[in-house]
């Protein structure tokens, strides 16, 4: 496993450390060796008594999973190219969003997230040619 450099440092880490511990080295002496914390190394030999290799990797995390597919994140930047409302000069974040919700694309959006989306997608905010709107 060592010797495999598809590994993440995370998990060399760890493998070294628990090759390093089974040689009999003492825990300040990996610690100065690996490159881990004392808590770091105490928790990753508990869990190797617990879970034996499956210790190496880390827990799933919690969290709110993503709500917004990769189909809607490309309709809403595709809007976003989109020549802006009649009555409106350009595309604005808020108007965006609301624009998105009101034609069903998703459920909720807030003008916040419809920028980091746009901003994910490497969108062109300054880009004025061929009827593109700037959304800011």
């Amino acid at each position: 496993m060592v010797s495999n450099r598809s590994l993440t440092v995370k998990i060399h880490k760890r493998v070294s450390a628990l090759l390093a511990l089974d040689t009999g080295l003492t825990f300040s002496v990996v610690i100065n060796q690996v490159g881990l914390s004392f808590p770091t190394l105490k928790t990753l030999c508990k869990r190797y008594k617990e879970q034996q290799l499956a210790c190496l990797k880390d827990a799933p995390k919690p969290g709110r999973p993503a709500v917004i597919t990769g189909e809607e994140r490309a309709k809403i930047t595709a809007l976003a190219c989109s020549k802006a409302l009649e009555g409106h000069g350009q595309w604005s974040l808020r108007l965006l969003a609301d624009k998105v919700v009101e034609l069903g694309i998703c459920e909720h959006l807030s003008y916040v997230h419809a920028g980091e989306i746009l901003k994910k997608m490497t969108f062109n905010h300054t880009s004025n040619d061929k009827g593109l709107g700037q959304v800011y």
